[in-house]
């Protein structure tokens, strides 16, 4: 499987390009102020946290990989 890893502060756009991705056979990572926005919007997404098995620092500003 293909992961692509969003994390934005503006999110103009970031829909379009998440479904886009998600038709290519992507799977969405994203932070969690991300995943969230993404969800509301009905895009599939892994919050980075379950994939690192750490919490996000800082908001999720920092996310450890």
């Amino acid at each position: 499987m293909k992961r692509a890893l969003i994390s934005v502060s503006n999110k103009t756009g970031v829909i379009d390009f998440a479904r886009e991705l998600v038709n290519l056979g992507y799977e969405i990572v994203s932070s969690s102020g991300t995943a969230k926005y993404l969800k509301e919007n009905g895009i599939n997404v892994i919050e980075v946290s379950q994939v690192t098995g750490f919490p996000e620092i800082l908001d999720g500003r920092f996310m450890r990989l």
